[in-house]
């Protein structure tokens, strides 16, 4: 098994701005959800109507765009234990945590349960404030798209992975 992880960190810092391309991406997706549960959902609560009311067609879109937050998290988690194994740091495992909560909002406090909170459809026995929570995780995503953007536009600049790997750990 240790061998096996040896090769798959040696096959990730290979491809590194690859991988890193690939979760920047992933994670960047998730700015349309973050747009819609400001504008739509919290703008209805705060105010009494939506800025945006997406048609069937950008609802459908936007679960589909909500379901990449899997790929995105299991993604950006590994970028962010390979700098962890790297260079032992608490900004990595900071953000870690911030993307594994996410897990908990994912599948315990859903959406739909914001939305039944906010407009009064809840039929739950869990407090209203649970919503306010789950919106808090959801925005724990933005340090993170920043952070593996500026790591990407800093990976496409170096451009050899070597450089790219010592990069990294000189620099956080």
């Amino acid at each position: 098994m240790n061998n096996l992880l040896k090769h798959f960190w040696k096959w990730y810092e290979k491809h590194l701005t690859l991988n890193i391309a690939i979760a920047t991406f992933l994670f960047a997706l998730q700015l349309t959800h973050l747009y819609w549960l400001l504008t739509h959902v919290i703008w209805m609560k705060a105010f009494g109507y939506a800025l945006f009311n997406p048609s069937p067609f950008f609802e459908w879109l936007l679960i589909v765009i909500d379901y990449t937050e899997i790929p995105a998290l299991i993604t950006t988690s590994l970028l962010y234990i390979n700098e962890y194994r790297q260079k032992k740091n608490f900004k990595s495992l900071l953000y870690l945590a911030f993307l594994n909560i996410q897990l908990l909002h994912m599948f315990w406090i859903t959406d739909e349960f914001v939305i039944e909170e906010f407009t009064g459809s809840s039929q739950t026995i869990l407090p209203s404030w649970l919503a306010w929570i789950a919106i808090l995780i959801d925005y724990l995503e933005l340090p993170i798209i920043y952070d593996t953007t500026k790591k990407l536009i800093h990976a496409l600049k170096m451009g050899d992975p070597k450089k790219i790997k010592e990069a990294f750990i000189e620099k956080d």
